[in-house]
């Protein structure tokens, strides 16, 4: 017998048998009074159970639209990532690269775990995930495909709720819930620029919506565009080489000019520039040539439709569609000897005139690398939803795609190795003294790549909710449901990458698709008048590694009118994703001292040159879910009206998790040999009994493990000043108390800072109004690799601290009528630059945090939105 589908019909014949009870079809109560009917209950995120109390046993954050238009912000990437509760893992198109797999997205990660263990959702359900994939194999939802003007609120759950949601809920939900049932025109306008960089923002939406008490349509359009921060603009911020500001020196040893090996001896060009000796090795600043924030470009659409029928009968629509534009890249080619190029001795301006091997070098003199990106989202949704004797139902059907291309041009620096050793051996490239060669031969060796990423979602889901029974101390609510869904996901590079031709840039192959069942059950149970529990149960089963299934058990308990106890336990898991189970041949780079090469700094050996080796992984069909068990306790005391606060202590333990082996030990136990089959050398040099390092191959295994615990506080107050207007406060703060993964302890370590906090004001009076907020960043300790060999060592080593970080955003905003309201503000007013790293020798190189600080300096930026 098939165990596990024997249990997914089990649990879906459960669901069917409570569905078909004839509570369900009973008459109502004689007894409800049109009070009763009055009362509006509202479904939160993080059960499926409407109810009349928001704050229920779960802690849910809601950020309205009234805040989003007071934070002066434009996409979701910047709304969302200056959260406190979110960390490590959170990534946006700050620092796109020519290497980056995932150019032109952004995503959230909760409590520090990944954006692969954060759910977004739009209105409640899950949407088709991005093309590309995040670190070669992270699939996430990419929030640049959310335009900000259809957003009406987010709720943020930060619990654990794949016993209500499924997989990927392992940190917690963020729902975005989109406006709808809207009447009457809203058009806005909005501008804004650094006064450092040349940098500025415009954005265009509009919002109609007609309707009666029967149907409604409402339309949004959102246009959002940004120009682009160069490296070059940065100054000490866009350079590789920060040891003048008390860093590391990461320039590339793939120099212009270059180096040679000549008689089996590394030799560097003669031509050389002075301050760009390193031993043997011409060194390159690469840092100038890349892209701070790239140019992006949106445009979106959202109609949402719906209309009531006779008997208590709405249908309803949601279609969606996204075309977003951007750019990545980096400085020109890097070479080494992985290309296996040579100069035969004949060579017009070959130096030596022997046959020689090029050890390093770059091809400058093609142009700097870049990328066009553009990807296209489609959602189309309908449904149809129902009350019978005061049991809400609903169904509901939905069809998702991403779409992303990713191209270079000829003009845009790509250089085909093959075609670059045929002109070398022609004699009409000159490799030698940092020379531009004509452009006639910069044609003969450029090409043009393109790569394409699909990914699909078919989904069919239904679920019903109400009063199952009346008990001692009220009604036991009731939801209940199934689902059913299939994706698909195809990460397909440019078949010259695949062929070998492209050298020094990362590439990306994966192709996978599965289904998934699911049913789920929860009841909210009044054991008291003053303790309510939430029991949840969900089977999930997958086509490919099987079931899974996930119980959650939540209280909530007023012991005063004033008070409220919370808490939660639940288990979850998050399915591995498609392109870790259908990933083909991939590369990543990463920067370390090959130290069996170099066991002692010393210039002049060219093994000491920090480089960026290549590291090749492939896909495990074999893998597991990852596991996870959460649990949350948390206080509320509402004071007054007008003054509450919110104390919540949380934990989160993942197990299972599907990482690669970690870099540093594979490097230890394989490149000290010279005939591994996982780290890959070339022949070695006379003298030498270990030769270049080449690549290293790795792979994705459940094999690792991490546990969070932290606080967070919530406080809100709100002062009635009479004539002198109304004064909001608002604290958001949140302590990262232990985050340990592979039993070492991250919290206070690198990127993951032990406090942030955010705290707003907001005075209104008649038609003015003034907002401000203060966003805190905690410090952290820098480097975790101490000495860049490629294995961690912040847990035994001490590095200095990043500083923290404290910026100021201020708006004035003004009802000019009833019609027009302006908004003037400006975000980081202080101008605070991000603090000093040294980095990590990965994607950190120009002596900041890339994922969490941002370059652009302060930002002033004017609204105006017009109704009609």
């Amino acid at each position: 017998m098939n165990t596990t589908q024997h249990k997914l019909n089990y649990c879906a014949l459960t669901v069917a048998a409570v569905l078909c009870s004839p509570q369900l079809w009973a008459q109502q109560s004689s007894t409800e009074t049109k009070d009763d009917k009055s009362v509006e209950r509202m479904q939160i995120t993080g059960s499926h159970i409407k109810r009349t109390d928001i704050e229920g046993a779960l802690p849910v954050t809601i950020i309205d639209r009234s805040a989003i238009d007071k934070s002066g912000f434009d996409n979701l990437q910047q709304l969302l990532e200056r959260l406190p509760v979110t960390g490590a893992g959170t990534f946006s198109t700050r620092g796109n690269s020519q290497d980056s797999t995932a150019n032109g997205a952004a995503a959230i990660s909760l409590r520090g775990f990944g954006a692969d263990a954060t759910l977004v959702l739009i209105n409640g359900r899950r949407v088709a995930s991005s093309a590309f994939a995040e670190g070669i194999v992270n699939s996430f939802v990419d929030i640049n495909s959310i335009p900000v003007a259809a957003i009406e609120r987010i709720d943020i759950l930060k619990d654990g709720a794949s016993a209500i949601y499924g997989s990927d809920a392992v940190a917690g939900v963020v729902n975005v819930v989109l406006r709808k049932d809207y009447t009457g025109t809203d058009v806005s306008l909005g501008y804004g620029a650094t006064t450092g960089p040349g940098y500025d923002e415009k954005t265009f939406s509009t919002v109609w919506g007609t309707g009666d008490d029967k149907s409604n349509a409402t339309l949004i359009l959102d246009y959002f565009n940004n120009s682009q921060i160069d490296n070059s603009e940065l100054g000490r911020f866009g350079t590789a080489n920060q040891t003048p500001y008390g860093g590391a020196d990461f320039r590339s040893s793939r120099g212009f000019p270059g180096r040679f090996i000549v008689d089996g001896v590394t030799l560097r060009d003669p031509n050389c520039p002075a301050g760009s000796i390193a031993g043997q090795t011409c060194v390159y600043d690469y840092g100038p040539h890349s892209i701070a924030v790239p140019a992006a470009e949106r445009l979106g659409a959202i109609l949402n439709m719906s209309r009531e029928l006779a008997n208590d009968i709405e249908i309803f629509s949601e279609m969606a569609v996204q075309h977003n534009s951007s750019t990545a890249g980096g400085a020109a080619t890097p070479l080494d000897e992985g290309a296996g190029l040579t100069v035969p001795g004949s060579h017009p301006n070959n130096p030596w005139k022997k046959d020689i091997q090029i050890s390093r070098y770059r091809t400058v003199d093609a142009g700097n690398r870049r990328w066009d990106i553009t990807s296209d989202t489609l959602r189309l949704l309908a449904g149809v939803r129902g009350n019978i004797n005061n049991w809400e139902w609903e169904a509901a059907a939905q069809k998702g795609r991403s779409a992303a291309t990713q191209t270079g041009e000829r003009d845009q620096g790509w250089v085909r190795t093959d075609f670059l050793q045929q002109e070398i051996n022609a004699g009409r490239y000159n490799p030698f003294g940092g020379v531009q060669n004509p452009q006639s031969v910069i044609d003969a060796i450029t090409t043009s790549l393109v790569r394409r990423g699909k990914s699909h979602l078919t989904s069919v889901d239904a679920h019903i909710s109400g009063e199952l029974m009346q008990i001692t101390h009220g009604a036991i609510g009731m939801a209940a449901g199934v689902e059913y869904r299939k994706e698909d996901a195809r990460d397909t590079p440019d078949d010259q990458f695949t062929r070998g031709l492209i050298y020094g840039t990362e590439s990306v192959s994966a192709a996978a698709g599965r289904s998934q069942k699911a049913a789920y059950i929860e009841l909210s149970v009044p054991v008291l008048d003053n303790l309510e529990l939430q029991l949840a149960e969900r089977y999930d089963h997958y086509s490919d590694f099987g079931g899974t299934a996930n119980p959650k058990v939540a209280f909530h308990y007023t012991p005063s009118d004033s008070v409220t106890v919370r808490g939660s336990w639940s288990q979850g898991f998050r399915a591995p994703s498609l392109a870790q189970i259908g990933l083909g041949p991939s590369q990543e780079s990463q920067f370390f001292v090959d130290t069996f090469l170099c066991p002692t700094a010393n210039p002049a050996n060219p093994a000491c040159a920090s480089t960026d080796y290549t590291i090749i992984f492939a896909g495990n069909p074999n893998l597991k879910a990852e596991e996870s068990e959460s649990w949350n306790l948390g206080l509320v005391w509402q004071v007054s009206d007008t003054l509450d606060f919110s104390l919540d202590l949380w934990n989160i333990t993942q197990d299972n998790k599907i990482d690669e082996v970690p870099f540093g030990e594979v490097y230890q136990a394989e490149c000290g040999k010279q005939n591994s089959t996982v780290c890959i050398r070339f022949a070695p040099l006379p003298g030498q009994t270990l030769g270049t390092l080449d690549r290293i191959n790795n792979g994705y295994f459940n094999v690792s493990s991490q546990e969070a615990s932290g606080l967070d506080l919530s406080a809100n107050y709100k002062l009635d000043m009479a004539d002198n207007g109304v004064l909001k406060l608002n604290l958001e703060w949140t302590y990262l108390d232990e985050f340990e993964k592979d039993n070492r302890s991250y919290a206070g370590e690198y990127r993951y800072p032990q406090y942030r906090w955010v705290t707003s004001a907001d005075w209104s009076m008649n038609d003015w109004g003034v907002a401000g907020s203060l966003s805190y960043i905690g410090e952290f300790e820098d480097t975790p690799d101490i000495d860049f060999d490629g294995t961690l060592d912040f847990d035994t080593e001490t590095s200095k601290m990043v500083d923290s970080q404290l910026t100021v955003d201020s708006q004035l905003y003004y009802n000019w009528d009833a019609s027009t309201k302006l908004m003037l503000g400006v975000n980081n007013l202080l101008d605070e630059e991000p603090p000093f790293a040294a980095g990590d020798g990965d994607g950190d190189l120009y002596g900041y945090v890339t994922s969490i600080y941002s370059p652009r300096g302060r930002y002033v930026y004017a609204k105006v939105s017009y109704k009609f």
